[in-house]
C-alpha cells in the first residue's frame, strides 16, 4: 500500500543541495519541500519525492540550492554615496566628505532610495538577510519588507547632532518607538546601533544595551575598528575597547559587533562569554587600511563570526562572493597558512555563522525543517565554473568561494517568496532606482563643488581633523582682583581633579565669508609650579559660530568645533589658508577640572595681556544634549557665584569676538 505523501506548495528537485548545517551535510542530487514561507523537509531527491508531493515543482537543473547569503554588517543607503571619495585617509573620507554630505542629504527619500538601490544589488549576489545600521532606519525597515527581503534594521544613536535627530535623546527615544512597533516582524527584526564608543557616552552606551535588552532585540555597533580607536580608549579611559563597552553594560544586551580588528585573545573571550557576534569586513578593512581582524582565532574560540560589507562607500559595493573569497584568501595570507578559514569556514560565515551573529539562527542561515525558506540558487555550469571534481565532497564549497561570482546567481527566494527568478528582478525597477540614483549624484556634485575650497576642507586635507565636543556650555565675568577667586577654589569644598598653567600665543585668521567661521592657530606654554616651561604644544581649531542658545543668566551653549594638531609652522599656515585678516592674544591661563555638585566641570582664571584686558573668569562644561545642557548651564552660574562672580554680569563674547568687535 502507498504511503500517503505529505502536500507542499513548492518542490525543488535536481539540485546541489548545501544545507550548511552543523554537519555541512549536502545532498546531490537532493531536493527542498517548502509550504508557506518554511521549509518542510530538505534531503536525498528521491526521499523527497517519496513522501511529499506538489503542483508546483521545479528542476532546478544541477544548481546550487543553498541558504541565502547574510550580510553582517552594511549601511545600505550609502549606496547613494559610492565612489563619493575614494583612496582618502580615514579621517579625509569621514569628516571631509561623508558627514558633510549626509548632514545636507539624509532623508527618508534619501534612505528609500539608497536601500532598494542596495536591495536590488544584494538580491543579484544572492543575499537574503542583511545587518543595517543608519538614520531614518524605519524607513529601511519599510522599504525593505515592503520588497520582501529579511533584515536586522538599526536606528543609529551617537552624540553629535544626525540627520535624524539632533540630540541623542531623541535618537533613542525614536529607537524606542521604532523598536516597539516592530518587534515580531516576520522579516523585519528591529534593532537599536550605538554607532560606536568613540561617538558614544557612558550614557549612551548603558541606555541603547538597556534598550535592547528590554525589548530582547540585538545590539549592533562598531568596535575596535581601527588601532588609533583602542590607543585613544587606553588613554581616555584607562582600558580597551571592548574592556571598556563591558564596564558599560553593553555585553548584557545581544551584541552584533563590526570589524574587531585590533582585539586581543582576552577580549575575544569576553565577546564569547558574552555570546557576541562579529561581522568580520575584509574589503572595508583593506580599503581604509584599517588592518586584519584575527578572524582565525576567533572561530577557534568558538566566536560566531559572520562576514559583512559595510556601507558601499567604503568597499564600494555588495557583493557578498567577493567577501567570501577576500576573507579565505586574507586569513592566509596573514597567517602564512595556506589552510586557514578553508572554502567550507567561508561559506559557513557568509551563512549559517553569520545568523549566529545577527542571533537569528533559528529563523535563517542554513536550510532545515521549520527553518525560513531563504534560499538562492547558484549556476556552476558556466565556463569559468567548469568542470567540476567530486573525489573531495569539499570541493563544492572550494567551488563558491574561489571560482564562482555573483553573476552565477539565478533565483533569490525570502520567506517563501521569489524575488529574483532566472535572473530577473521582481517589483524593483532597475532602470528607474538608476536614473534617480544619477540626479542625486548631479546634486551632490554640485554641493562639494561649492565646498571644496571651504576651511573645513582644507583642514582635513592636511590630516588629523577630528570634530571636538558638540557643545560647551560656558559662563565668562570680567574681575578686577584674582586673588579672592584663587583663595574661593583652595577654601571651598571643590575636589579639584587636576590644575594647569599655561601661557598661550593665539592667531586668529579671519576669511571673506564669515559663515566658514575662524580658524586659531595656538600656541600652549606649559608651566610647572616656577614658571618654567615643560613642554609646547601646537593646534589648529577652527570655530564656528559661537553660539547655539541662551539659557538663563545669559550662558552659553557653542557650537561644534574641529581641532587637528599644528604640524606646521605659522607662516605655512598663513600662506595655506591665505586669511584676510589676522588677531592676535597672548594670556596666562590658570585652569582647574574640578567636581563640583557632582559634575565635571573647568574652571579657567585668565589673564589676558595682549590686548590688555584684564582678568576673567570662566566656567566651562562639555555636554551633548540640551537637557544636560540646561542643568549643566545651572551649575556653571552657582560656581560662579560660589568664587564670587555674578553670573548677571556674564559676558557673552569670546575673547577674540571681544576684540575683533572693537
Amino acid at each position: 500500500m502507498e504511503t500517503q505523501k505529505i502536500p507542499a506548495d513548492l518542490l525543488l528537485t535536481n539540485a546541489i543541495v548545501l544545507t550548511m548545517d552543523e554537519q555541512l551535510t549536502h545532498y546531490e542530487p537532493g531536493a527542498v519541500a517548502i509550504q508557506g514561507d518554511q521549509i518542510l523537509a530538505v534531503g536525498d531527491e528521491k526521499e523527497i519525492l517519496a513522501h511529499y508531493h506538489s503542483n508546483n515543482q521545479i528542476d532546478c537543473e544541477h544548481k546550487v540550492l543553498m541558504p541565502g547569503l547574510i550580510n553582517a554588517h552594511t549601511h545600505v543607503p550609502m549606496t547613494l554615496l559610492r565612489g563619493l571619495a575614494d583612496d582618502l585617509r580615514l579621517d579625509v573620507w569621514l569628516l571631509g566628505y561623508m558627514m558633510p554630505v549626509e548632514r545636507e542629504f539624509v532623508s527618508p527619500d534619501f534612505v528609500v532610495l539608497g536601500t532598494k538601490l542596495a536591495i536590488a544589488e544584494m538580491i543579484r549576489s544572492g543575499v537574503t538577510c542583511f545587518a543595517d545600521m543608519y538614520y531614518f532606519e524605519e524607513e529601511i525597515a519599510k522599504t525593505t519588507a515592503e520588497v520582501g527581503m529579511r533584515a536586522i534594521c538599526s536606528q543609529t544613536v551617537l552624540k553629535f547632532p544626525a540627520p535624524d535627530a539632533p540630540y541623542y535623546e531623541e535618537s533613542l527615544a525614536i529607537a524606542r518607538d521604532y523598536i516597539r512597533r516592530w518587534v515580531g516582524h516576520p522579516l523585519i527584526v528591529p534593532s537599536v546601533a550605538p554607532h560606536a564608543p568613540y561617538t558614544c557616552t557612558e550614557e549612551i552606551l548603558r541606555a541603547t544595551a538597556e534598550l535592547a535588552q528590554e525589548f530582547d532585540v540585538p545590539l549592533h555597533t562598531h568596535l575596535a575598528e581601527t588601532a588609533n580607536e583602542v590607543e585613544e580608549s587606553r588613554a581616555q579611559h584607562g582600558m580597551p575597547v571592548i574592556p571598556y563597552v563591558k564596564k558599560q553594560n553593553l555585553f548584557e544586551a545581544k551584541v552584533l559587533a563590526a570589524h574587531c580588528v585590533h582585539i586581543d585573545d582576552g577580549e575575544m573571550h569576553t565577546l564569547r562569554h558574552h555570546n557576541a557576534g562579529v561581522a568580520h569586513n575584509p574589503s572595508s578593512n583593506l580599503k581604509l587600511a584599517s588592518g586584519f581582524a584575527p578572524v582565525q582565532k576567533m572561530l577557534d574560540l568558538g566566536l560566531h563570526v559572520g562576514i559583512g560589507t559595510d556601507g558601499p562607500a567604503s568597499n564600494n559595493d555588495l557583493d557578498m562572493f567577493e567577501e567570501m573569497r577576500l576573507a579565505a584568501l586574507l586569513a592566509k595570507g596573514v597567517s602564512n597558512d595556506p589552510t586557514a578559514l578553508p572554502a567550507h569556514r567561508a561559506v559557513s560565515m557568509a551563512t549559517r555563522l553569520g545568523a549566529k551573529a545577527l542571533h537569528i539562527d533559528h529563523l535563517t542561515g542554513s536550510l532545515e525543517a521549520g527553518k525560513r525558506a531563504d534560499l538562492i540558487l547558484v549556476d556552476i555550469n558556466s565556463i569559468h565554473n567548469v568542470p567540476h571534481f567530486r573525489r573531495d565532497e569539499q570541493a563544492v564549497y572550494a567551488q563558491l568561494v574561489y571560482a564562482a561570482n555573483k553573476n552565477d546567481v539565478t533565483d533569490v527566494m525570502v520567506n517563501g517568496k521569489w524575488l529574483m527568478r532566472n535572473r530577473q528582478l521582481i517589483g524593483l525597477d532597475e532602470a528607474e532606482l538608476r536614473k534617480q540614483a544619477q540626479d542625486y549624484a548631479r546634486k551632490i556634485d554640485l554641493f562639494l563643488i561649492k565646498r571644496e575650497q571651504s576651511i573645513l576642507s582644507k583642514l582635513i586635507a592636511i590630516g588629523g581633523a577630528t570634530e571636538a565636543e558638540s557643545f560647551e556650555v560656558q559662563v565668562k565675568v570680567q574681575i578686577q582682583d584674582p586673588q579672592p577667586v584663587l583663595e574661593a577654589i583652595s577654601h571651598n569644598d571643590l575636589e579639584i581633579l587636576y590644575f594647569r598653567h599655561y601661557h598661550e600665543y593665539d592667531t586668529y585668521f579671519f576669511f571673506a565669508d564669515p559663515q566658514q567661521g575662524y580658524l586659531r592657530y595656538r600656541e600652549d606654554e606649559m608651566l610647572d609650579e616656577k614658571g618654567n616651561i615643560t613642554n609646547v604644544r601646537y593646534r589648529l581649531t577652527l570655530l564656528g559660530h559661537p553660539r547655539e542658545a541662551r539659557f538663563d543668566g545669559d550662558v552659553l551653549l557653542s557650537r561644534s568645533r574641529y581641532i587637528a594638531p599644528a604640524t606646521h609652522s605659522l607662516r605655512f599656515y598663513r600662506e595655506y589658508f591665505k586669511p584676510i585678516q589676522e588677531v592676535s592674544i597672548v594670556k596666562d591661563r590658570l585652569r582647574w577640572r574640578v567636581l563640583f555638585q557632582g559634575t565635571e566641570v573647568y574652571i579657567n582664571l585668565d589673564h589676558l595681556e595682549n590686548p590688555s584686558l584684564g582678568y576673567f573668569l570662566e566656567v566651562k562644561s562639555r555636554t551633548w544634549s540640551k537637557r544636560d545642557a540646561e542643568y549643566k548651564a545651572e551649575i556653571a552660574a552657582n560656581l560662579i557665584r560660589l568664587l564670587g562672580g555674578s553670573p548677571e554680569n556674564n559676558v557673552t563674547k569670546d575673547y577674540i569676538e571681544m576684540i575683533y568687535s572693537a
